[in-house]
C-alpha cells in the first residue's frame, strides 16, 4: 500500500459496537451505490493495512442492507427488509424531492410526493422492529423544512416530522443545509446535525475559475436575502472576501401564489462594479430568487456569477436558467446530487453538478466509529488546504 492510498482514508482509533448497514430507499438509489463503494474501499484498505478492526463483518463485499417499499393497487404500501438487522448500526438513506419515482393506484400513475417518501422511511424504519443496535436517517433535504415556524393556526410539519422519527427510535438525523436550523429545537435531547456543503461549492468554483482572484477587488460573496445571510458570511469569512446582501421590501398587504410580493430590492454591500460574485442559497425552488440577484447584480457592472445552491428543485422547469444563461445574466450554476437530478440538467453547458457521496460516506464512517464530526460540519481547515494548493497552481 502506498502513501497516496494511506492518505485517502481515516485512521480510526476506536472499533465500532455495530456492524455497519446502509440502506438506501430506491430514491437514494444511484447515491446510496457511490456511497457504498466509498466505504468498501476503505475498510478493505484499512484491513490491508492491518490496522486494528475486529471480526464482525469490518469489512465486506457491500453494505447495503436489501429493503423495499411496495405498494398495493389500492395506494397502501408496506416496508420489508430482507436482511437481518440484529445488532447493526442502521443508515436509511432518503430523497424525499425525488419525483421520477411514480406507484400504481386504482390505474392511476402517481408521481411519489414527499409525504409518500417519508411513509416509506417510517415503514423501513418499523420493519426494523427495534433489533439494531442504532438507527440513523440521512435525509438530504429536510422533510418539510422551509416550514419552521407558526404564523396564525398552521401545522408544523417538519417538527412534527422530527419528534416522529425519534419516537420510532432513530438515534441521529443528518441533513444538509436546512433552511433554518433551529427547527432541532424540537427534538433538542436527541441526535441532529445538518451539514453544509460549502466546501465542495469551492473546489468545483475553482475547477470552473482556474483564473480565480480571491480578494477583496476581485471577488465577493452575496446572500440573495436576509435569510440566506449567515451562509454567505461563512463563505466570506473562509474565502478572506467581502460580503453582501438583498435586502426585500414586500407589499404585505397582496398575497399572490401564496406569498407577499416583493416591491423593491435594495442591496447592502461594497461595490460589485468588476467583481466575481458567488450567489450561495440554500434551494432553488423557481429560480426567480437567483436569477433576479444575479440580473440586479449584472446591472451593476458585476463580472462572473457563479450560482451556488445545495438543492435544485427547477419547479418551473430549466427554462428560465437557459433564457438567462444565453442573456449573459449567470456564468455557471452549481447544485449538488443530494436529490434528484433531471438528465436535461447534466447535459447544460452552464451546469456543474457538485457530487456529495464521498462526504456522506465520510459522515457514515465517522459516526460508525462513534467518533466527532466537527471536522465535518466545519470544514475550515479543508477549505484552507484546497485554497492553499489553488495559490500554488495545483489542479484542484
Amino acid at each position: 500500500m502506498n502513501n497516496a492510498d494511506k492518505n485517502e482514508i481515516t485512521d480510526f482509533h476506536s472499533i465500532p459496537e455495530g456492524r455497519l448497514a446502509i440502506i438506501p430507499l430506491k430514491s437514494t438509489k444511484t447515491i446510496g451505490e457511490k456511497v457504498n463503494n466509498y466505504l468498501v474501499d476503505w475498510r478493505r484498505k484499512r484491513v490491508e493495512l492491518g490496522y486494528n478492526t475486529a471480526d464482525n463483518g469490518y469489512s465486506r463485499d457491500t453494505f447495503i442492507l436489501e429493503a423495499d417499499t411496495p405498494r398495493f393497487g389500492s395506494g397502501e404500501g408496506k416496508g420489508t427488509i430482507r436482511d437481518s438487522v440484529r445488532g447493526d448500526d442502521i443508515y436509511i438513506m432518503v430523497d424525499v424531492m425525488n419525483y421520477s419515482i411514480t406507484y400504481k393506484m386504482n390505474g392511476f400513475e402517481n408521481v411519489m410526493s414527499p409525504d409518500d417518501h417519508f411513509a416509506d422511511l417510517k415503514r423501513v424504519i418499523a420493519a426494523a422492529g427495534k433489533k439494531a443496535r442504532r438507527v440513523n436517517v440521512i435525509m438530504p433535504y429536510l422533510y418539510e423544512g422551509r416550514q419552521i415556524k407558526q404564523n396564525g393556526r398552521e401545522s408544523m410539519d417538519c417538527a412534527n416530522a422530527l419528534q416522529e422519527l425519534t419516537e420510532l427510535g432513530v438515534a441521529n438525523i443528518i441533513t444538509f443545509d436546512a433552511h433554518d436550523a433551529r427547527v432541532q429545537n424540537a427534538i433538542p435531547m436527541d441526535g441532529f446535525e445538518t451539514v453544509s456543503p460549502t466546501y465542495q461549492f469551492i473546489k468545483n468554483i475553482l475547477r470552473c475559475a482556474d483564473d480565480l482572484k480571491i480578494d477583496n477587488k476581485h471577488l465577493m460573496v452575496v446572500s440573495p436575502d436576509e435569510g440566506g445571510m449567515s451562509r454567505a458570511i461563512y463563505m466570506a469569512n473562509v474565502l478572506g472576501v467581502d460580503m453582501g446582501m438583498f435586502f426585500k421590501r414586500y407589499d404585505y398587504t397582496t398575497i399572490i401564489n401564496g406569498s407577499n410580493p416583493v416591491l423593491a430590492h435594495e442591496f447592502l454591500g461594497t461595490d460589485v462594479e468588476g467583481k466575481d460574485i458567488i450567489i450561495i442559497d440554500d434551494m432553488i425552488s423557481s429560480g426567480d430568487g437567483v436569477l433576479e440577484t444575479a440580473e440586479l447584480l449584472k446591472k451593476k457592472k458585476a463580472n462572473r456569477i457563479f450560482i451556488c445552491s445545495t438543492f435544485g428543485v427547477f419547479t418551473q422547469g430549466l427554462a428560465p436558467f437557459d433564457s438567462a444563461y444565453k442573456r449573459g445574466i449567470f456564468d455557471y450554476l452549481i447544485t449538488t446530487n443530494l436529490i434528484y437530478q433531471p438528465e436535461e440538467l447534466l447535459t447544460r453547458k452552464y451546469y456543474r453538478n457538485c457530487d456529495m457521496s464521498k462526504y456522506i460516506a465520510l459522515i457514515i464512517d465517522t459516526l460508525n466509529h462513534d467518533t466527532s464530526l466537527s471536522g465535518l460540519l466545519n470544514p475550515a481547515d479543508r477549505i484552507n488546504k484546497v485554497l492553499a494548493r489553488y495559490e500554488k497552481g495545483e489542479k484542484i
